[in-house]
């Protein structure tokens, strides 16, 4: 929707970002896709399965610019929260066997700024600290989450709230709250949050709960309890938001409409949004009505916000088979988890539940075994034979090629499809 040009509340401008900067990866898109991550760092492989120590996911994020790379698959149960260092780029791509995993207690991306974070699954628990979320960003700029699978949190499963500016979270599952409090989370900020063709999933409320500056395109919600769905914020501060192709679901624990809450200060574009609300196994929702009996009480504006939207919009029936297909952390494989929440949705309204404490049967399995990196840059030896770098020379993939990326990064992006 063309390049973002506008006044924040209270007088502060938000930067203009070039229409020329580098993408994080290619596919990379809205208020984050400028993220820089680890390009001008180093490399780090994560070599164990460990809570803490040399080798370990823990310590591959406590110290800036890196990029950081998985020699092993596999699940991580750590027992505290991590906070992530800035300008980080967690490459779970590169884990073999059936990917990574990180379980047990959640993450801090506050002040992270430059996050890249692509194809990991995060899963908090039970036995996570009480009050807290799965994922929170309390403040920070500049950062992308791709491919990611967020479930189990505590208090929210994946929350930004407060002074965080240009953050994308993209082809993402949000899902499995705990209760009593079973949250999707919060994503309220007055300085750009965008949310593309994620899946919020057997959450009882916050499916989001926004506020502030947001973009929400292409996303799935399936199975709300009855805190509700999309929740427009009700507050005195004044929020614009674009609510466009999204297709709402409703599920065994579904009570309440798909909207809820809002006031006169929510400011929402809304553009053919569909709602299933019968339960019946077929997915034949129809688009909702734009009219607050709808949308509940916001102020519904007919002209769509210049946010930096998605490059390709789609219906919202052809979003559910996107989604689908894509969303979470896909590469190198769906674990059991994903698998299963996506067989609930494909039910249209049979299977579904909220729960109180996580089911770990199908936490990340196969190990694998990663690639030969002779010179242990982060790059294995067949793909640098092949693309004209030196397999024994380890400085070559911190080296920025003509593309702009570091040619560790090209690495990367070979792995992956652009969203």
């Amino acid at each position: 929707m063309g390049i973002l040009k506008f006044l924040a509340v209270a007088s502060l401008v938000t930067p203009i970002l070039s229409a020329s900067a580098l993408l994080a990866f290619p596919g990379a898109e809205g208020f984050g896709r400028n993220a820089v991550g680890g390009r001008t760092g180093s490399v780090y492989h994560v070599t164990n399965l460990d809570d803490s120590g040399t080798g370990s996911f823990r310590d591959a994020v406590s110290k800036s610019n890196r990029i950081v790379v998985f020699d092993v698959g596999g699940t991580i149960k750590i027992d505290t929260r991590i906070a992530v260092s800035k300008n980080i780029y967690i490459a779970g791509q590169t884990a073999p066997g059936d990917g990574i995993t990180i379980y047990g207690n959640g993450m801090s991306f506050s002040n992270a700024n430059d996050a890249i974070v692509r194809y990991i699954r995060f899963r908090m628990g039970k036995g996570g600290d009480s009050g807290k979320d799965g994922i929170t960003i309390a403040e920070g700029n500049n950062m992308i989450f791709d491919h990611v699978s967020a479930t189990w949190g505590r208090d929210e499963t994946f929350s930004i709230n407060g002074a965080v500016h240009n953050v994308t979270v993209q082809n993402t599952i949000i899902g499995q709250g705990l209760e009593t409090h079973s949250c999707g989370g919060l994503m309220q900020s007055d300085y750009g949050i965008s949310l593309f063709r994620n899946l919020y999933i057997d959450n009882k409320t916050r499916n989001p709960k926004v506020k502030g500056m947001n973009d929400f395109q292409n996303n799935v919600v399936y199975n709300w309890g009855g805190g509700g769905g999309y929740i427009a914020g009700d507050s005195a501060g004044q929020s614009n938001a674009n609510i466009i192709n999204n297709y709402f679901i409703s599920g065994p624990s579904t009570s309440v409409t798909a909207f809820t809450r809002g006031n006169a200060n929510f400011h929402g574009y809304v553009s053919d949004n569909y709602y299933d609300s019968n339960k019946d196994g077929t997915l034949n929702g129809s688009p909702l009505c734009i009219q607050t009996s709808c949308y509940s009480n916001m102020d519904i504006v007919t002209t769509p916000h210049d946010f930096p939207g998605p490059g390709r919009l789609m219906t919202a029936p052809d979003a559910v088979a996107y989604v689908l297909s894509n969303v979470g952390a896909n590469y190198p494989a769906r674990d059991g988890i994903d698998k299963d929440l996506v067989a609930e949705v494909q039910s249209y309204g049979k299977k579904g539940k909220l729960i109180s404490k996580e089911e770990t049967g199908g936490l990340s399995g196969s190990g694998g075994t990663a690639p030969t990196d002779t010179d242990g840059d982060g790059i294995p030896d067949a793909w640098e034979d092949a693309n004209g770098l030196n397999s024994r020379d380890a400085s070559d993939a911190m080296k920025i090629s003509s593309s702009g990326y570091a040619n560790i990064e090209l690495y990367l992006n070979s792995l992956v499809p652009s969203s």
